[in-house]
Order: C-alpha cells, then structure tokens, then sequence
C-alpha cells in the first residue's frame, strides 16, 4: 500500500513559472477548441508571460510531493481581490486541490481586509463552476463578458474581512 502524498499550497517564483504554464496548459487543453485562439492563449500563457503576471500579483503553487498539480494567482483590483489563472491538472481533479487553492486565496483576501473575491470563468467550465459555487460564489451581471471572443462569466464571493468592514477596497500594503 502506497503512502498518502499530501498537498500543499506555496507562492510561486519565476522558477516555477514552467510549471505554472505547464498546469494551465494542460488544465485548459481538452477545452482548447471552445476558445477563440487568443482566448486560449490568454487562459493558458506562456512562463515568460507567467513571470509577467507574477510582477501583477501573487501566483500560489499547490504540489503533491514534489509535482506542481495546481495554480492560483491573484490581482489587487479596486473592487476587490481578482482571481485569475486557477487550474488543477487532469490527473490531479479530485483530490481537493481546487478547494485548497480557493481556502487559500480567501485567507489571502482576509489578511488584506479584502471583502470581496470575483473571477471570471467560461460557462463551458462546469466543473470549475460547481467548484466556484460550491465555494460561495455566486454569478454576477457584472462583465467582462468576453475575453478575445469567448465568451466569460463573473461570479464573485462576498467575505469578512479581518477588519469586520464590508468594504470591497484592499489593503493595499501586503501586494
């Protein structure tokens, strides 16, 4: 009988920028033909481009032993915490990786006195959607409700922050 690999979650560095990109690739690719080309490729960029966003906010690894199997990165917007770039690889699905990447992010958001995440996903990821609303996000009127032509949807979880405001407005200071 095998032992058990436990996941964990860490901040990523541009060394693990590949293996970012490599998650989001592979994450995204049985849904490639659903996107339009350049909506593809802004789901699922390249590690210079990942080494990029890494500049625009925090990107959170999640490993199982020493494989990367999931991604999450945020971005401090004025309405609140964005989430961008979440996947789990294939092989991984299951394992409560999604969840541990949201539970995660949200203490993030908590710890900036963040009242409020939102992401925006496409309405053919529903798995990814029954995680979202699993998690207490709710769909919003809210755009953008495209991205390069695919088209998106915006969901958003209202949360506590440490502060007890319910202000949507970050603390900036930790990003």
């Amino acid at each position: 009988m095998g032992i058990a690999l436990t996941v964990g979650v860490r901040r990523a560095g541009p060394e693990d920028a590949g293996a970012v990109a490599f998650v989001l690739k592979h994450a995204f690719s049985e849904y490639e033909p659903l996107y339009t080309r350049k909506g593809y490729e802004a789901t699922a960029p390249n590690a210079t481009e990942i080494v990029t966003r890494m500049q625009e906010g925090p990107v959170w690894v999640a490993a199982r032993g020493q494989q990367i199997v999931g991604t999450g990165s945020v971005v401090l917007k004025e309405t609140g915490l964005y989430v961008r770039g979440m996947a789990v690889l294939p092989t991984a699905r299951g394992l409560g990786v999604g969840r541990l990447l949201l539970e995660h992010i949200e203490r993030v958001a908590v710890e900036e006195n963040c009242a409020r995440l939102f992401l925006s996903t496409t309405p053919f990821l529903d798995r990814a959607i029954r995680l979202y609303e699993a998690f207490g996000f709710q769909a919003t009127a809210e755009g953008p409700h495209e991205l390069l032509g695919t088209p998106l949807l915006t969901m958003e979880k209202l949360i506590v922050a440490k502060s007890g405001l319910t202000s949507i407005k970050c603390d900036e200071e930790g990003f």
